[in-house]
């Protein structure tokens, strides 16, 4: 009898320590939607996204992949009634770099506020919370700010090509819309995840160099940030300019290889720990 009423003691003393399960729904763009074919959607570049390296370390979390390829905020705020977002303790929001290599608008921290619309970068962000909050109330939601970026050239179509956070778009810099991250962040009291701060993430660290065509000469060089800036880069007839020698913080100046993810995933854990 004895060794029963031990059995039981034990078993609701171990069982009262086990860790809560807990539902992280990610809410992104393409460096999210990356996590789920990794090898596939990178030539084998990347291993593991930060959700998977999150999970490895937090075992309990049970995360949800809701990336979505080249959206914005607008696309998600619109969509998102479609998009079957499932209840979760946690929602991270991921966006913005899109945002800004669209030329969105970035408004006004008052459409924000007063809930203006989808019009700007403040208001779709107002419809995105405003729908999780809509889901669980008590969830705790957690802000990141887009990394900094320089030239990035498509593994897969050299044509789909963009320039770096170095230069406006739209007359606007990516630095702002991580501010207006930032300025939410603080309103709402959310945790931020501020990316586009970190220093092992700025703009010399992502890429070791460049692999351009001397345009005077024909011949290839292998240019580091900010040398290879404004040299023009032909999907015609150049090579891909970030051979695997090139990676660092990321593998295409755009997206994160694994030491990026790497860092991503670090800060991410960080914010989940207070939780």
């Amino acid at each position: 009898m004895k060794k029963i009423i031990f059995l039981f003691a034990f078993i609701f003393v171990t069982s009262s320590f086990e860790p809560k399960k807990l539902t992280w729904v990610a809410i992104g763009d393409s460096i999210t939607s990356i996590n789920e074919n990794a090898e596939e959607a990178t030539q084998g570049r990347v291993k593991k996204g930060y959700m998977t390296l999150v999970q490895e370390k937090i075992p309990q979390i049970q995360y949800h992949n809701q990336g979505y390829s080249g959206w914005t905020s607008r696309n998600v705020a619109e969509k998102f009634d479609t998009l079957n977002v499932q209840i979760g303790d946690i929602y991270s929001i991921f966006l913005g770099t899109n945002d800004w290599w669209q030329g969105r608008n970035i408004g006004l921290f008052s459409d924000y506020a007063n809930n203006t619309g989808n019009e700007t970068v403040y208001g779709s962000f107002r419809i995105i919370i405003d729908k999780v909050r809509k889901l669980n109330r008590n969830a705790d939601i957690i802000l990141i700010t887009p990394m900094q970026r320089v030239d990035f050239v498509w593994l897969f179509d050299y044509k789909n090509k963009a320039y770096g956070s170095y230069q406006d778009k739209a007359g606007q810099k990516l630095e702002q819309f991580a501010e207006a991250i930032n300025r939410i962040g603080e309103f709402e009291n959310f945790n931020v995840v501020d990316l586009y701060n970190t220093k092992s993430l700025s703009l010399p660290n992502l890429v070791k160099y460049k692999h351009v065509k001397d345009p005077a000469t024909g011949e290839y060089k292998n240019l580091k940030y900010p040398d290879f800036i404004d040299i023009p880069f032909d999907p015609e007839t150049d090579e891909y300019p970030y051979p695997i020698a090139s990676e660092a913080m990321t593998y295409d100046g755009l997206h994160p290889s694994d030491k990026g993810y790497q860092v991503i995933a670090k800060s991410i854990i960080k914010v989940f720990k207070k939780l």
